[in-house]
């Protein structure tokens, strides 16, 4: 068993089993020494569930439960736990989103088709959309259901560019990517600042910026809006000129975010801050935030989605197999806990 653990002490894999001890609801556990430091450290060192005296089962029945649309008091009277233990158990699984997406984006893929669209809820107390800090913006893989982006804030041009952000990284991983939108062009804009490259032709004059070789946006334009010269939008759009050796497979039937959108209807029965039983919907926007990490962790990695009957990871070639309730409490994260 030499080597099998990494100590979280001097990152040596020099570790051997030292004794076998007994907790009180969660029946035997390992205990490793480092042979470089010498130090002792038991298995469920800098995972979600070190320090904690609750029964494994119980923190899971009780995270299932808050994914699944049940509210944080409610699931507190219900498990007759306190409100800080409640928050303790979100927040550390709420910290392993970190982890997973770059794992996620440490693997390549041919070809992505990313939805993007927003959410909407109240955050603190009423005041008008344009100043609410509950807008979400998600960005689904069309094919396998899996998240890329789920971050909440108001609906400004730093919530965007997080999102764009991420799209990028997802870009330069992927040979062919195509984002599509139901009339927010800040999506495609914010791409394009940040994504584009300059076609060299050989010809005179400035050389124009085009998206990069793979990328492509399109834009289904809701309602009878006009541009800036006062003529009709037309119903789908390019927002930018992207580069000539850019396949262009997109038909109009494909730009749309149905798919999302029909998410998005499952993410309101799974996050409680989403339903509109009272005034406000969102104590703070880091709570809504927490929320969002644990569902995105949830419906990612673990959870089969409805339609593929895969989990989403597993359908985008992350994961061989879907993860276990289990298996992320036990995850080690030595960059999220000091030892």
């Amino acid at each position: 068993m030499n080597g099998q653990w990494t100590c979280p002490h001097c990152n040596s894999q020099n570790c051997r089993h030292h004794k076998t001890y007994q907790t009180g609801h969660n029946g035997t556990r390992l205990l490793w020494r480092c042979q470089s430091c010498n130090r002792l450290f038991s298995e469920t060192k800098a995972t979600l569930i070190e320090g904690l005296r609750k029964p494994t089962s119980f923190i899971i029945q009780v995270l299932k439960t808050r994914t699944e649309g049940i509210g944080l008091n409610a699931a507190c009277r219900a498990f007759a736990i306190a409100k800080n233990t409640l928050l303790l158990w979100e927040r550390r699984l709420a910290d392993y989103k970190d982890v997973l997406i770059i794992y996620a984006l440490t693997h390549t893929f041919i070809e992505q088709l990313i939805e993007g669209d927003e959410l909407y809820t109240k955050v603190n107390r009423n005041v008008p959309p344009e100043d609410c800090e509950g807008w979400t913006i998600v960005l689904m893989e069309r094919a396998s259901r899996f998240i890329w982006a789920l971050q909440c804030g108001k609906k400004d041009r730093s919530l965007f560019s997080y999102a764009i952000q991420i799209l990028r990284d997802v870009i330069l991983r992927t040979g062919d990517v195509t984002l599509v939108t139901d009339g927010e062009r800040r999506y495609g804009n914010l791409l394009f600042e940040i994504c584009h490259e300059v076609l060299r032709t050989g010809k005179r004059g400035r050389p124009p910026k085009v998206l990069r070789r793979g990328v492509k946006v399109r834009l289904k334009n809701k309602g009878k809006g006009t541009d800036r010269t006062g003529h009709s939008r037309p119903k789908y759009e390019t927002p930018h000129p992207e580069h000539p050796e850019t396949d262009q497979d997109v038909t109009p039937a494909d730009i749309h975010a149905n798919h999302l959108e029909a998410s998005n209807a499952s993410f309101r029965r799974k996050n409680s801050a989403y339903r509109r039983r009272t005034n406000t919907y969102a104590k703070s926007i880091s709570g809504l935030q927490r929320t969002l990490d644990m569902l995105w962790i949830v419906h990612n990695f673990i959870r089969s989605h409805f339609t593929t009957k895969q989990v989403p990871a597993v359908a985008l070639g992350i994961l061989q197999q879907g993860l276990s309730w289990d298996e992320v409490l036990r995850v080690r994260q030595p960059r999220l806990y000091k030892y």
